[in-house]
């Protein structure tokens, strides 16, 4: 057998001692469970007005601090008009302001019939979903114009990374980062500040609401908001963040967080609100912050957030519109269909808020329901809706600045500010530790046949008490034989812990490493952590495991909104295998020198793990390093295993090599 093939055959070796790759998702939704049957039972506990008020703020600054708090709304929106389009029964002006200094935010505000008549009246914020060409996409395009027929001023803006607010123009192979895909990097840029990008998001709107309440047109106290999909995330989180707006109708988003959890759903970075379900957050929640004011939840039913999930939330929320006496306001409205703001629901929706906000009588409602049955408004062209000639305000404005822009600036300022290691340590010691369960290691050793010239032990132990990981123990055969009895592996004067990608299913990239690390007199550790190797948990939806919204990406964000992380975890993990290592030797033996070698982005589990564990001697690298702070502002060509190593906060102690 040639050392090629032997060693192919040590990657696919499966022990049989314990299964393993369901393990590392059912901790951690075993975890979540745990916290939202503790979310459960304090809304239960709310039974009166006073403890739902105290829900209420307490839920609301959690909203506002687990996004890392907002930004300042005291800078001026510098709105402009840049052009008016007169469609059959509406105008719509396009608009441009500024959410935050060269922070430039393209919308279209409809005006029912050719410009301001009588008193100021109704508006509703219109905030898009995932469409690539946002406010001025057909789809959402008739769906405002709905409102429009109902009498609604409306004010659909493009929310970042959408429509002519793209930040990343162009993917190293020529593509348009859009969407999800530009959220999802900004959002792990958000991660290491201790930030969420819905900050951004939140802020966006709220300043879009600053800007209707400048227009003669709009009476501030009759604001509403809407939008489904993301957008149905913006308007919750509106719900909570903004007392102004008077009316909701979120659409097909409001779910039940434990279901969704349970049925697989993936959300990209806007949609993750770091810590909330350690403190025992779902979409309850949401609503109950809206309490008393007029709620229509819109959904389908064949949305993959589950229609059964939504109505638990609708079901169980609706007592804290009864305790006011006003129950009657908080609403449902179900269409099927697919995930889609259907005009079935824009109608819906257009008729609530012409109830609640335009104060129209059942005789007016009725007409207007009448008249949406026999048909719609003329819609306009996609172009006749862009704001700017140039298309995006990247290219329409030298001075234009983006999300990553911020990441930048953000993240300077916390280098020349960063603290000492002593208070990084104690700050990263605390996400390491504080949600483990230490237990006994109780470890298992299988000796097998030896691989050119090294001898060979697989290992397995409890990091924790339903977290079992293993690896290759890799001696050179010349520094002693293995105890035949006890099967255990000689005790060498130092010892390699080795992280890299894929762990013992990848031994072949690394083997000259290891021959060489072996035959200098140490002994080898190729380390599998939590998900990784043996561990590795089954796709999701046949999605590729370790990109963007794959297994990896879920289970990090299942771990963040615990107020933990995927990186934390296997720093531990690192530490156990330390405690490993440290087990083989009696109390009369010398301790052995420990160092770890590290290959991509897993040298941040051997960077941290030596931050807060003094036994590690040395860390080394299979390349020369970057650090975080330069990799995630190069902004993340490619996302391969990146959930997997983000430490929220981390970058205001540390800026480690990777």
């Amino acid at each position: 057998m040639t050392m090629t093939t032997r060693v192919q055959e040590l990657e696919r070796y499966i022990c049989t001692l314990y299964e393993t790759k369901d393990q590392l998702k059912q901790h951690i939704f075993a975890r979540a469970d745990r916290a939202f049957r503790a979310g459960d039972e304090a809304r239960d506990r709310v039974r009166d007005l006073a403890s739902l008020a105290d829900r209420q703020q307490a839920m609301k600054q959690a909203m506002v601090e687990a996004v890392g708090g907002l930004p300042a709304s005291d800078t001026p929106l510098n709105a402009t008009v840049t052009d008016r389009v007169a469609g059959e029964g509406y105008t719509v002006e396009n608009i441009v302001f500024e959410a935050r200094p060269q922070h430039y935010v393209t919308g279209n505000l409809y005006l029912p019939g050719h410009g301001r008549q009588g008193e100021p009246g109704a508006a509703v914020l219109f905030l898009s979903g995932h469409e690539p060409d946002a406010k001025h996409s057909p789809y959402y395009h008739e769906v405002c114009l709905r409102m429009v027929q109902a009498g609604l001023i409306v004010f659909a803006i493009d929310p970042i990374g959408q429509g002519e607010r793209l930040g990343m123009l162009t993917a190293a192979d020529g593509s348009t980062v859009w969407g999800t895909a530009e959220h999802q990097r900004l959002g792990v840029q958000c991660y290491a500040l201790g930030q969420s990008i819905a900050r951004l998001f939140i802020h966006d709107a709220m300043r879009a609401i600053d800007y209707l309440e400048t227009r003669p047109e709009v009476d501030p106290s009759r604001i509403g908001v809407t939008g489904n999909s993301g957008g149905g995330t913006q308007t919750a989180m509106m719900m909570v963040c903004d007392d102004r707006v008077a009316a909701a109708a979120p659409a097909t988003f409001i779910m039940n967080r434990q279901q969704y959890m349970h049925a697989g759903g993936v959300q990209d970075a806007e949609q993750i609100w770091p810590g909330l379900s350690g403190l025992g957050f779902d979409h309850e929640d949401l609503l109950l912050a809206f309490a008393p004011k007029p709620l229509l939840v819109c959904a389908v039913q064949y949305d993959f957030f589950p229609i059964e999930a939504t109505r638990r939330t609708v079901q169980r929320s609706r007592k804290f519109w009864e305790l006011h006496g006003c129950g009657e306001l908080l609403r449902l409205e179900e269409d099927r269909s697919t995930h889609r703001y259907t005009d079935p629901l824009a109608i819906a929706a257009a008729d609530f808020f012409a109830q609640h906000l335009a104060k129209r009588t059942d005789t007016e409602r009725r007409a207007y329901r009448e008249q949406a049955a026999l048909g719609r408004l003329a819609p306009l062209e996609p172009w006749q809706l862009q704001c700017i000639a140039s298309r995006q305000v990247q290219l329409e404005y030298a001075d234009a600045c983006t999300a990553a822009d911020a990441f930048k600036t953000s993240a300077a300022q916390l280098a020349a500010g960063r603290s000492g290691h002593e208070a990084g340590a104690s700050w990263l010691a605390q996400r390491v530790f504080a949600s483990r369960e230490r237990c006994e290691l109780n470890a298992r050793f299988v000796q097998l046949d030896s691989c050119d010239g090294l001898d060979v032990h697989y290992a397995m132990w409890w990091s924790q008490h339903d977290i079992m990981n293993s690896g290759y123990w890799f001696r050179a055969t010349e520094f002693g034989s293995n105890d035949a009895a006890q099967k255990l592996p000689k005790q060498p004067e130092s010892v390699t812990i080795a992280l890299w990608p894929h762990g013992t299913t990848n031994l072949a990239a690394h083997w000259s490493w290891i021959q060489s690390t072996c035959a200098s007199g140490s002994a080898v550790l190729v380390l599998n952590v939590s998900g990784v190797g043996p561990h590795e948990p089954h796709p999701l939806y046949g999605k590729p495991s370790h990109r963007f919204f794959g297994i990896h990406h879920k289970l990090a964000d299942e771990l963040i909104w615990l107020g933990d992380s995927l990186a934390a975890m296997r720093t531990y993990d690192v530490i156990r295998g330390i405690d490993f290592v440290a087990s083989l030797y009696g109390e009369a033996d010398a301790k052995p020198e420990i160092s770890l070698y590290a290959a991509g982005l897993f040298r941040i589990y051997a960077e941290a793990a030596a931050a807060v564990d003094r036994r590690v001697k040395t860390v080394e690298a299979q390349s020369s390093p970057v650090r975080m702070q330069d990799w995630l502002a190069s902004g993340i060509e490619n996302d391969e295993d990146v959930m997997s190593v983000i430490i929220p906060g981390l970058l205001h102690y540390y800026d480690f090599p990777v």
